[in-house]
């Protein structure tokens, strides 16, 4: 109701409910005139000469129970919201009710989480009990993108294969997730055309190791540092402050074959990472950055 625009609209939905009650309930009264009468009366339908359809009054324990269901409603929101913009006389909100139950949570489970907070996160991503609830925060939290066993999808990142965007040094992983990553790779195919692309997508294969048309590789190798260095770097080795992929490492982020990296360098990518500051909190983030820098071997030392 915090949501509307104008109070004409509570009220139009406080009279709608209102009036509702007060119809349902005449219509009850007129019916309890016929309840428990004697007189049978029928419908006038008359079928195969002398069937015909009764129109009997319905039991006065039916109408009872449709008087109490009218009563029960009136009551309810008199307690509760649903008049309008109207809160009810018990003051209760869903809003309240959750913050409530995420205050009994984190009363009961903070002290767990909050027991490996001062903990360096190398020593954390070692501790067995630490990683039991950092894999149950993974599997809460992280595997819609990741998967269930972390290995990524096209356009997600694989967190066992110890290729990081954007450093694979603790810090950074628990910055990453603390406070989310955007990433945003130009697209190039109106700048170079789609023979440049395709010149480029060919270089970039032979920084992976890849054989590709000599040729084609070498004018791509022009372009390439033309254009791209400025985030991937003169070797193609990226660069972690930027996001930007290493692109001699075959390992590719929306895949590895060659019209899919044409297809990057053509339209372009968009990569975001959630931040789950907000959410978690700094300790279950913190759990969860040690369960992640487990998975590909444990924690990186800082370049």
């Amino acid at each position: 109701m915090a949501d509307f625009t104008s109070g004409g609209w509570s009220l139009f939905i406080a009279i709608i409910t209102v009036v509702s009650l007060v119809a349902l309930s005449f219509l009850c009264w007129i019916l309890s005139g016929r309840a428990g009468t004697s007189s049978v009366e029928t419908s006038g339908h008359v079928w195969d000469e002398d069937l015909e359809e009764y129109n009997n009054p319905l039991p006065r324990w039916w109408l009872n129970m449709f008087y109490l269901t009218i009563a029960w409603g009136a009551l309810y929101l008199i307690a509760y919201p649903g008049l309008g913009a109207f809160k009810g006389m018990l003051g209760w909100s869903q809003e309240a009710q959750y913050q409530g139950e995420i205050a009994a949570a984190d009363a009961k489970y903070a002290p767990l989480f909050a027991k490996f907070a001062g903990t360096d996160l190398a020593q954390v991503a070692q501790d067995p009990e630490a990683q039991k609830i950092g894999g149950r925060l993974f599997a809460a939290y992280c595997t819609t993108c990741h998967g269930s066993d972390a290995g990524g999808a096209r356009g997600f990142p694989n967190l066992r294969d110890g290729d990081w965007l954007w450093g694979g040094e603790p810090a950074m992983v628990k910055a990453t997730i603390l406070n989310g990553r955007q990433a945003a790779m130009p697209a190039w195919g109106a700048i170079i055309g789609p023979e440049g692309v395709q010149q480029v997508t060919a270089y970039v294969e032979t920084l992976s190791g890849r054989a590709t048309d000599a040729a084609a590789a070498a004018k791509g190798q022009q372009v390439f540092q033309t254009n791209c260095v400025a985030c991937h770097g003169a070797e193609g080795k990226g660069n972690p402050m930027m996001g930007a992929p290493n692109l001699t490492d075959d390992i590719w982020l929306y895949g590895g074959s060659t019209a899919k990296i044409a297809e990057s360098i053509d339209k372009g990518r968009n990569g975001i990472m959630p931040a789950q500051g907000e959410l978690l909190g700094e300790d279950k983030v913190h759990l969860l950055a040690a369960y992640v820098l487990s998975l590909s071997g444990g924690a990186k030392p800082a370049p």
